[in-house]
């Protein structure tokens, strides 16, 4: 199973901030921070971001192209 399709069975299409921020190691804070700051961080996520009314969903495969996940087989 690759990353991208493991991330895609847990996450689904889109991702909460709660869910990017448990991908990144990082609170649900410091997420939205970074988002809506211009840094290279944010530059990076913006591309992924889908609004849904007023939340933000991130795309689940574009995530994972933007962060160029990689794991071994066994990390899964």
């Amino acid at each position: 199973m690759t990353v991208k399709k493991y991330m895609l069975d847990r996450f689904g299409p889109l991702m909460t901030v709660e869910d990017l921020a448990q991908v990144l190691g990082r609170s649900a804070v410091s997420v939205r921070n970074s988002i809506s700051n211009n840094n290279e961080t944010s530059q990076r996520l913006k591309p992924t971001i889908v609004r849904i009314g007023r939340r933000i969903r991130f795309r689940t495969a574009q995530v994972h192209d933007v962060l160029q996940l990689e794991a071994s087989e066994d990390q899964l």
